[in-house]
């Protein structure tokens, strides 16, 4: 699981720094988490190669969030895109894009497939062999979701030795990955425990975009192993966080303990602050493994 962050600042893009958005590459899928002004600039400087996205997820319907996604789709037409991209964002999200390219004469020249959200409870909105992804609603000033992107458990590894010892055919090895027993020509069943080894434990990213401090999240992010939360301003700044609806670095932290997390990421931080270490010294007060966002960081878990 590899976690590239594309941007990671609130509010307005800056000439060194970006608004939200970031790539997460998890089981060969390579998802696109929000799309704030300058995402394809950031995308083609580190080199992600743009046919890979087929799935964007977009957290809400604010400008640091999405203003990026219609100039990415104008240039996938102009790329000749023919691959179905599948949008999934708070309703209204079709109409303000669509609406983007009729007023600019633009056709895509492949499926532009919209899901539209408007739950207040977490749902599966996206599900293959290999993973699954589930919303996070978040209180903010808009209509606003995080996603749990969970991987799915991967087959058994094979135990070759074991399998030699019992001269057992290779046509049972797809079965005996897939965790079933094997029953020899004599009767005698061997149990696939002892013919196979676990898989690696499954991983998990929760990312929890704008929202103030709202603990009932806490049961949909228990025990991922990487959350992601906004952390717009430390506690000295609370009162702005409950009036603008966001976070602080320590609530963020009390989030993370309250779900049990592995790590902690840390990000949108307002522009207001001149050093980032305060957050993470802030969180570490409550939540002692917290790791900082940054324009270009690359997180490998």
């Amino acid at each position: 699981m590899k976690l590239t962050i594309l941007g990671c600042y609130s509010a307005t893009p800056r000439a060194f720094t970006n608004p939200t958005s970031q790539v997460l590459e998890i089981k060969n899928h390579l998802f696109l988490i929000d799309c704030g002004e300058g995402t394809q600039v950031q995308l083609r400087r580190h080199s992600v190669k743009f046919a890979r996205i087929k799935h964007i997820f977009i957290s809400h319907l604010h400008g640091d969030h999405f203003y990026g996604l219609p100039g990415l789709i104008s240039t996938f037409v102009l790329l000749g895109r023919e691959a179905p991209l599948e949008i999934y964002g708070p309703k209204g999200i079709k109409e303000a894009i669509i609406l983007m390219l009729k007023l600019g004469k633009s056709r895509t020249n492949f499926p532009l497939i919209f899901h539209e959200l408007s739950s207040e409870f977490s749902d599966c909105i996206f599900e293959d062999d290999k993973v699954e992804v589930y919303t996070v609603p978040l209180k903010h000033r808009v209509y606003t979701n995080g996603f749990v992107f969970r991987e799915k458990p991967g087959e058994r590894k094979l135990n070759a030795v074991a399998v030699q010892e019992y001269g057992i055919d290779k046509c049972y090895f797809r079965n005996i990955k897939s965790g079933k027993d094997v029953q020899l020509e004599n009767g005698q069943v061997i149990p696939n425990a002892q013919l196979s080894f676990d898989p690696p434990a499954p991983k998990s990213y929760a990312f929890c975009s704008d929202t103030m401090y709202k603990p009932d999240i806490v049961p949909i992010i228990e025990k991922v192993d990487v959350l992601y939360h906004e952390s717009t301003f430390l506690e000295e700044h609370q009162s702005l966080a409950e009036t603008t609806r966001h976070s602080t670095a320590k609530q963020a932290a009390e989030i993370a303990e309250m779900a049990a997390v592995g790590k902690l990421i840390l990000g949108h931080y307002s522009v207001r602050y001149s050093n980032l270490e305060w957050f993470r010294e802030e969180a570490a007060a409550v939540f002692e493994n917290v790791e900082l966002a940054d324009d270009g960081k690359v997180f490998v878990f």
